[in-house]
């Protein structure tokens, strides 16, 4: 199986992520169309995985080692697709076949192929991945036993290095300097913009505890399903002027190219109250005027900011890559021995069976006479003995191949 395992890999390193969608299939889809693709280019097991900046695809079957071969799977298996894109994609997909198709995967699930390096996200998508495709009878057991070891690398590369230990999105840092500054759990939330990021970062603070959102949005649609989602209150970006409720904690990411709080509306919004504000800028250019920062009492966290303390993280993060490809070295060749002695089992699953067939030929055809004349207590003997010999004629020989076969490799 091994040597037939193969990963076609489309990546945030060589292509725009806008070219990767297209390469997403919808659950509706999911079904036909990879068993389509599986059946039509005779391969025994499929893994499909689709995240924001890459897709994989990884196969047990016949080489597709050449870019036109990676042609015909694409334009098999999305011909909606404009010919040019194609071909684009096929340019400049990634191919790993046999060992480096393992090691391949143990890097994507350890997260030091990734985007963002040490992002923990990736080992839950691969897992979710195998569920979904082995639920729908794509994989068999070799698939089975390849993620199993991904999986356990990925946990321990997070669990021994310091790869994933320092925050580096906006989100968790902006979270982390929430938690050095000890804003209470009742602090009351003035979310401006209902965009992906403050989407994001709404979610994490509710996860976390906090529960006293405001959210405006110039669609207001948004603003009322991110409400919703966050249990507060929805109102369109017009009505801020006119909110009169105060706020502890002001989080702003509109995609405005001017500076939506000005001077009079962040006076306007504080109402007449003077303790010390937490304002969290992180859109580009940013919302606030910056003259707010240097007129009123407030703690400030600027997308700028967050980035530099990003950057250095990211920096101590990849000098953890080294152990961790030493650790994915060590669990590559652990894999080499586990899909060995694999084999070895597959190949003598039909021992036991034999056996048996042997054992009831000899009882009920050869020897059928003989025992009829026997008294039953040496019919009770005879049948312990059979037995342990029985059991000795399974174990003894699939212990000595293992042990044969593993010494020979």
């Amino acid at each position: 199986m091994l040597q037939n395992f193969q990963i076609i890999a489309f990546t945030h390193a060589n292509l725009d992520v806008t070219m990767i969608g297209n390469l997403h299939i919808e659950d509706g889809q999911f079904e036909s169309r990879l068993n389509a693709v599986k059946s039509h280019f005779s391969w025994s097991e499929f893994l499909f995985l689709s995240t924001c900046n890459r897709v994989e695809m990884a196969f047990v079957g016949p080489a597709m080692d050449t870019v036109d071969k990676r042609l015909e799977l694409l334009t098999y298996m999305y011909p909606d697709l404009d010919a040019s894109t194609r071909v684009e994609l096929a340019e400049k997909s990634n191919y790993f076949q046999k060992d480096k198709a393992v090691d391949h995967l143990f890097r994507v699930a350890s997260s030091i192929d990734s985007m963002v390096v040490g992002e923990r996200e990736i080992i839950t998508q691969v897992r979710n991945a195998y569920e979904k495709c082995a639920s729908h009878q794509l994989t068999g057991d070799f698939i089975r036993l390849v993620v199993k070891q991904t999986i356990a690398i990925a946990k321990k590369v997070y669990t021994e290095t310091d790869i994933s230990k320092k925050p580096v999105s906006v989100v968790s840092l902006a979270y982390q300097r929430m938690k050095e500054l000890n804003i209470p759990l009742d602090a009351r939330f003035l979310v401006v913009g209902a965009g992906v990021t403050n989407t994001t970062l709404s979610r994490f603070l509710k996860k976390h505890g906090y529960s006293k959102f405001t959210v405006f949005n110039r669609t207001f649609s948004k603003a009322e399903s991110l409400a919703a989602e966050l249990k507060g209150r929805a109102f369109s970006l017009t009505e801020l002027p006119q909110y009169t409720e105060g706020f502890d904690v002001l989080i702003a990411c509109t995609g405005t190219d001017h500076h939506l709080v000005t001077p009079e509306l962040y006076k306007t919004l504080l109402m007449n109250e003077t303790d010390k504000k937490l304002v969290i800028d992180i859109a580009i250019p940013q919302d606030l005027d910056p003259t707010i920062i240097d007129e009123h009492n407030v703690h400030h966290i600027s997308v700028s900011s967050l980035q530099k303390i990003s950057d250095q993280n990211l920096k101590e993060r990849s000098s953890e890559i080294v152990k961790v490809e030493q650790m994915i070295d060590e669990a590559l060749n652990d894999f080499q021995n586990i899909h060995r002695e694999r084999n070895v089992e597959l190949a003598m699953r039909e021992v036991p069976q034999t056996v048996k067939q042997i054992r009831s030929t000899a009882m009920n055809e050869v020897f059928r006479n003989e025992l009829e004349t026997l008294d039953d207590n040496s019919k009770e003997l005879l049948e312990k003995i059979i037995g342990y010999m029985e059991k000795k004629y399974m174990s003894v020989p699939m212990k000595m191949a293992k042990e044969i076969l593993l010494k020979n490799q």
